[in-house]
């Protein structure tokens, strides 16, 4: 197989004129870029002093896990030979803090909604999942485990047509 690398930069912007002279003297703003793509302006969780209209590092994960399983899903789907239409996510995490200030994400949960066009399908369309969550590259790279509660409905079906993953 091909070995695969990738490169972002970081950089802090929250320099408000004294350096990290003091907790409170400094910004948690920074940009992360990557070659041809568009900056991700990124801060702390509010909590630590960040900003809340800025990507914290703790959504930035959860984002990468609800993607790659996405990705990985949608590969199941072709090679399991159902078809999806809509997929939505609503994921969700929970980090542990620690009395020496450090932490640690706990556990994630992914909510997929995935709408396919074969009714008779359903049960593979909901098996799909433990298949793409071994296929994802970053829910094989935490450290936490990765929870699925998915939801399977059938494109035309009334709101009964669907059923619990």
């Amino acid at each position: 197989m091909t070995d695969h690398s990738y490169e972002v930069s970081v950089r802090w912007t929250g320099d408000r004129g004294t350096g990290t002279s003091g907790h409170r003297d400094y910004g948690r703003d920074h940009v992360v870029s990557a070659a041809g793509k568009p900056d991700v302006l990124g801060s702390a969780d509010p909590t630590f002093r960040g900003d809340c209209d800025r990507w914290n590092p703790e959504e930035l994960v959860l984002g990468a896990l609800s993607q790659c399983h996405m990705m990985s899903y949608l590969h199941v789907a072709v090679t399991r030979g159902f078809t999806v239409v809509a997929y939505e996510d609503r994921a969700t995490a929970e980090l542990d803090l620690h009395r020496d200030g450090s932490g640690e994400l706990t556990g994630a949960f992914l909510r997929p909604v995935v709408t396919i066009l074969e009714a008779d399908r359903v049960a593979d369309a909901e098996a799909a999942h433990a298949e793409a969550n071994r296929l994802c590259f970053i829910a094989r790279s935490v450290a936490f485990p990765v929870h699925h509660e998915a939801r399977t409905t059938v494109l035309g079906a009334d709101a009964s047509g669907g059923t619990a993953g």
